[in-house]
């Protein structure tokens, strides 16, 4: 990664809109107006005014997402690290807006502003707001700076409901959107989580019904439910690590009710920090808002609601997310392939939870900035031998560990021969692409890949195709049948649990499958085992036994077998030696061969 500056010195700016008599109508009803928005904005808008990226913040968010608003200023805004010169959301390429959301208490109106009807705060006078409330205030600032459509919406936990709401409810406004550590629809967990802090605000005695304002507030009620979400936002390992049982400041308990435990303590200042930044009444508010999130509910069904996206998608969660686990952001991946939307997926290895988010930075930086580049040029597709620049946005992919094959792929040559042009193709354990983005390039398929491991994840991502992070073992079966006109299982076979599932599950979801697999009937493999008493290594096998990742072992004659057994026709049957196309006893002398099969 290239050295990054901060965006500098950065000044909160304000738009007012929907003025009486035209005031803005809520999901609940009610009409709210005149309507203050704060918002910040780093780099450049170009003359197309077609490089504009909002960034949705998250429930404690605000406007101020980077730099500093004066030089002695100690913190920086709340993702700094992501957005700057040479960053992720790189402020040399991109013009990037964040905007204080509606009902916020950091310059956009909300329960804390004056009510003109009454020249008072307005309390729990304020409406009830939703997300989609949030987003119709964004689209109106979007309006007014002269953005027609975004290059991208962008936002973690409640910034990727909001993502995703645009992508809904403005298709057209929205070239991508990051759905990042976020959810289609808040469930019971979240709903608990959220109702217990509302609680412990209002059973503060100080919280006067909302009343507060001019006095002292309900800043034990406030702090309480900070650090209740706040428990929520870190994980089990993460908390292990940092903490573990460690006294804060004394070597022997105290044995009385104050807080001793280092995790305690740090709670305990998380509150008290939150209490001096934050407004109670607002917290009431957003976290209501994000309770009633449901986009499924709004549109139907999840798959109604995503038929109505237009723009590419990139959705990533985290392992350690207990908040918004992995299997909520899968969800509305699959209903997204479904609808045969353009989607790319990620679940992040991090021990960080929910807050993972905010902290992984170096591989957040890869794929969105990787992600971003091919968004902002659609017709940019990088084989592995183009050169590249080492911004922090291309860079070259990264080369794969987990490559079964070594030297030149002689099923590559074939299988691109095979596929006709303008196809949709699915490419199942697709590795770091480069077979996608050879098809793309020469038959110029509608590609998408399935893929484990999360460095090929990101080598896809930044070569511009889109992958879903995904283990076959476990199915294909949010796929519809037929969906695709060709699914590739190129080396693939041997290093996976359940071989047939794969085959029978390509043969479901895609009218053709193109199989490969290095042949452990080759007579060198027997020769090695036979008389050398060893597992075979070879130029196609090249992994000694205790690193290979071959889980099962098939020969050209099993294959067959499979096939007759299992009702597929084989349409070909093609074997490869060190030197091309073999025409003979392909058992005995192919080093590895390719099927195409579809189901009789």
């Amino acid at each position: 990664m290239p050295e990054t500056a901060s965006v500098g010195i950065v000044n909160t700016q304000y738009f007012t809109f929907a003025e009486p008599p035209n005031p803005l109508v809520l999901d609940s009803g009610a009409t709210l107006g005149p309507i203050t928005m704060a918002y910040e904005t780093y780099g450049t808008l170009n003359e197309k005014r077609s490089n504009a990226i909002l960034i949705a913040h998250a429930l404690s968010g605000d406007a101020h997402v980077a730099g500093l608003h004066a030089p002695g200023d100690q913190k920086p805004g709340w993702w700094d690290a992501m957005v700057g010169p040479g960053k992720a959301f790189n402020t040399d390429k991109y013009f990037v807006i964040c905007s204080n959301v509606l009902g916020g208490c950091m310059g956009t109106t909300g329960p804390s502003s004056i009510n003109p009807a009454t020249g008072k705060a307005y309390g729990l006078n304020f409406p009830i707001i939703t997300i989609c409330d949030m987003v119709r205030a964004q689209r109106e600032l979007i309006v007014h700076l002269g953005i027609t459509r975004l290059l991208g919406v962008a936002g973690g936990s409640m910034g990727g409901m909001q993502a995703l709401e645009w992508a809904a409810l403005f298709p057209d406004m929205v070239q991508s959107v990051m759905v990042i550590a976020s959810t289609h629809l808040s469930g019971a967990q979240q709903i608990a989580f959220d109702a217990v802090g509302r609680n412990a605000i209002q059973a503060d005695t100080a919280f006067k019904q909302g009343e507060y304002y001019g006095t002292e507030g309900p800043a034990q009620g406030l702090a309480i439910a900070r650090m209740l979400a706040h428990i929520t936002y870190l994980s089990d390992e993460s908390m292990r690590t940092k903490f573990g049982r460690s006294l804060r400041s004394h070597d022997a308990f105290k044995y009385s009710f104050g807080s001793e435990f280092a995790v305690e303590t740090y709670l305990d200042y998380q509150g008290e920090q939150f209490v001096n930044r934050f407004d109670a009444n607002t917290y009431m508010y957003v976290t209501k808002a994000m309770d009633y999130f449901d986009i499924s509910a709004r549109y139907g069904s999840l798959d109604d609601a995503m038929a109505k996206v237009k723009c590419k998608v990139l959705v990533l969660s985290f392992s350690s997310d207990w908040l918004y686990p992995p299997y909520l952001s899968e969800q509305i991946v699959y209903a997204l392939t479904r609808q045969e939307k353009d989607v790319t997926y990620c679940c992040i290895q991090s021990d960080y939870g929910h807050d993972a988010f905010l902290l992984e930075v170096d591989v957040l930086s890869k794929v969105i900035s990787g992600f971003l580049r091919h968004t902002n040029n659609p017709d940019l597709v990088r084989s592995q031998l183009l050169d590249v620049d080492s911004e922090a946005d291309g860079g070259p992919p990264a080369a794969s560990p987990y490559s079964i094959y070594e030297g030149h792929r002689l099923d590559y040559d074939t299988i691109i021969d095979l596929v006709d042009e303008n196809s949709r193709v699915l490419d199942v354990g697709c590795g770091d692409g480069e077979l996608l983005c050879k098809l793309m390039t020469q038959k110029q398929v509608k590609a998408m890949g399935l893929e484990l491991a999360q460095g090929n994840i990101v080598s896809c991502v930044r070569r511009g195709i889109s992958v879903v992070q995904a283990d076959i073992d476990n199915g294909l079966s949010a796929l519809p049948d037929q969906c695709f006109d060709y699914v590739i299982l190129s080396m693939t076979l041997q290093v996976i649990q359940k071989p047939d599932q794969a085959i029978m599950e390509a043969l479901r979801v895609g009218k053709k499958c193109l199989v490969s697999f290095p042949n452990f009937g080759y007579w060198k493999v027997r020769y090695l085992t036979a008389f050398g008493g060893r597992a075979p290594v070879t130029r196609n096998l090249p992994y000694s036994w205790y690193q290979t990742p071959n889980r099962v072992v098939l020969s050209v004659e099993d294959f067959r077998r499979f096939c007759e057994a299992y009702h597929v026709h084989i349409e070909r049957e093609i074997a490869f030696y060190r030197k091309g196309v073999l025409k003979f006893w392909p058992n005995l002398f192919a080093e590895e061969a390719l099927y195409v099969v579809t189901s009789k």
